[in-house]
């Protein structure tokens, strides 16, 4: 019973870094949305701004 456990708790794992391998290697330029300092809380109470000068949404060049 352990041992089935842990074979689905590594291939749940597995799937979910191939599922990030490919989202990778789809989105363009391997970048993920969303990952703006300013979009983080804790960043923003620091005076972190976003690369693109703090704007909500970066627009890409």
């Amino acid at each position: 019973m352990v041992l089935k456990l842990i074979l689905l708790s590594i291939s749940l794992m597995a799937l979910a870094f191939a599922g990030l391998g490919i989202k990778i290697l789809v989105k363009k330029d391997g970048e993920f949305a969303g990952t703006c300092a300013s979009k983080n809380p804790l960043l923003v109470k620091e005076g972190v701004e976003c690369g693109c000068g703090g704007a909500d949404n970066c627009e890409e060049d």
